[in-house]
């Protein structure tokens, strides 16, 4: 069960370093970014960044909830 759980933990840390290399955009706001980097702007890369931030966030507190939670459960089931 303990190995399952790290497997887990390391295969989603894995899943959010992988992320900050991905380019999340819908079509729309692709080409937005790119007339506006062709122009010589640099709102593209920060609107990257704003996206993955905003598909991170979820993810990080659901995982420490639930880790939080993991580790109460433990403690109680040892008492």
């Amino acid at each position: 069960m303990k190995n399952r759980i790290v497997k887990l933990i390391l295969l989603s840390l894995v899943f959010v370093l992988i992320a900050g290399a991905t380019y999340a955009q819908c079509p729309m706001c692709r080409a937005a970014a790119e007339s506006n980097l062709q122009n010589g702007g640099a709102s593209g890369r920060g609107l990257n960044m704003g996206i993955l931030y905003m598909l991170a966030t979820p993810y990080l507190l659901v995982g420490t909830l639930g880790y939080i939670w993991w580790k109460n459960r433990k403690k109680s089931a040892e008492e």
